[in-house]
């Protein structure tokens, strides 16, 4: 297909020309980098499918279970190929964990008791966790129940501080559990490479071997060659319905870590005495097994689109986190717009471009878990699965929307393109 038929194709999609021909000359200029990309998707599919073998997965495995779900071993084997992937002693996989959040306040709650201490490494974390933590008080919060809270901030060029992470582990002798977050979440601040991750397990290891080292992996599975977990972390944590469910998966979330971290977290999830043992999968094991294997290939798509954005708008004179042509850790991509006009044009292109509820324009709202309004685009088959195109932003400064996500490198690249439309129609943006 010749450019000028494509050209047509995106016109009838309501891309301008001058935006199709800005979009291919950069998709051009990004070859180099897709490659690299496509090369690191077909090492992670050898070895996701590597674990499938060896754990000899059969049609029997994606079957379903109900009820009490004892002796399920579609769900068991489904948690030693996540163990396998991630390297990791074992691995909770349940659709009882309704997401990231859920997954990681269970992480927390199953192995920190009354008169611990918990430090994140990696400064403030995600908005949903403040109340889970207590930092915003809430009910049923670690706060509640006696776990008391530090922080560290990275530092100005957005590394470690190991000077005051050294400090408060050797001055606080009832730090328990010590908790780094890969991705940027709603702040400007670099997402964290996981050979920099692994240099903080080394470093907090050495001098507290004791203490947990507890990953939030969100958006961050299969960017790379290696997860947090290959580095030592004690626990690796994530949502199914972003990388590593593949858009497939319709709930869920996984831990994978060590033996104690992960029974600890089982009597959490069901009840002390039971453990592993229950919890029914339900019918969605064809949808986690599946997902699990197209989601180095996903994630690939969901990266180009994320480095795509990051050129087309850092060449317009935005402010992008991070930049187009840096190493990335993560599938997210902020785009820092000054005003919330500009936060709400890009969501609205975002949401134009779906397949589920094109029709919608997506408005700010009070959204559950958050200090500000937030809006949210994203038409997905599974409702709030963001490794599907997606892009939300809290409405405050520096007013930067997030995006995220797509199934396809081609759906994902013209969500983008309809984004800086729909500023362009908006007097937001030249060309």
């Amino acid at each position: 297909m010749t450019d000028e038929m494509l050209m047509r194709q995106y016109a009838a999609m309501g891309i301008s020309e001058e935006i199709f021909r800005y979009g291919q000359k950069t998709e051009q200029e990004l070859k180099e980098r897709f490659e690299e990309i496509d090369q690191t998707a077909q090492c992670n599919q050898l070895k996701v499918l590597g674990a499938m073998r060896s754990n000899r997965i059969s049609a029997e495995h994606l079957g379903m279970s109900t009820g009490y779900g004892y002796n399920d071993a579609g769900r068991d084997d489904l948690e030693k190929v996540y163990a396998d992937v991630f390297h990791t002693e074992d691995a909770l996989v349940r659709p009882q964990i309704t997401c990231g959040t859920h997954a990681l306040a269970l992480a927390l709650s199953a192995n920190l008791r009354p008169g611990d201490v918990m430090v994140s490494v990696s400064g403030k974390p995600y908005d949903t966790l403040e109340e889970v933590i207590g930092i915003r008080p809430s009910r049923g919060s670690l706060a509640e129940y006696g776990v008391s809270y530090r922080q560290i901030e990275l530092t100005a060029e957005g590394g470690f501080d190991y000077p005051a992470i050294g400090q408060m582990l050797r001055g606080e002798p009832r730090i328990r559990l010590a908790a780094i977050q890969r991705s940027r979440g709603y702040l400007t601040r670099p997402s964290l490479p996981v050979e920099q991750i692994g240099e903080a397990i080394a470093f907090i290891k050495r001098i507290r071997p004791d203490v947990i080292v507890m990953v939030d992996n969100c958006y961050g599975e299969f960017v790379n060659l290696t997860e947090p977990s290959d580095y030592g972390a004690d626990m690796t944590v994530g949502s199914l319905i972003k990388n590593p469910g593949g858009g497939l998966a319709p709930i869920g979330g996984y831990i994978a870590g060590s033996k104690e971290c992960i029974a600890n977290c089982a009597v959490r999830l069901t009840s002390p005495g039971l453990g592993k043992e229950v919890g029914a999968s339900l019918g969605v094991l064809r949808s986690f097994y599946q997902g699990l294997f197209l989601a180095p290939t996903v994630t690939a798509s969901a990266l180009k689109g994320a480095i795509f954005a990051a050129a087309l708008y850092e060449k317009l004179g935005f402010t992008v986190h991070p930049s187009a042509g840096i190493p990335r850790t993560d599938i997210i991509q902020a785009v820092e717009f000054g005003n919330p006009e500009g936060v709400i044009a890009f969501c609205e292109g975002i949401q134009a471009a779906a397949p589920i509820d094109s029709y919608v324009t997506p408005e700010p709202w009070a959204m559950p878990g958050y200090d500000s309004d937030v809006i949210m685009a994203a038409g997905a088959f599974i409702f709030g699965a963001s490794i599907e195109l997606s892009a939300d932003g809290p409405i405050k400064p520096p007013y930067a929307v997030y995006f995220q996500g797509g199934l396809t490198w081609q759906h994902a690249k013209y969500g983008i393109l309809m984004s800086l439309q729909r500023l362009q129609e908006k007097g937001l943006v030249n060309i």
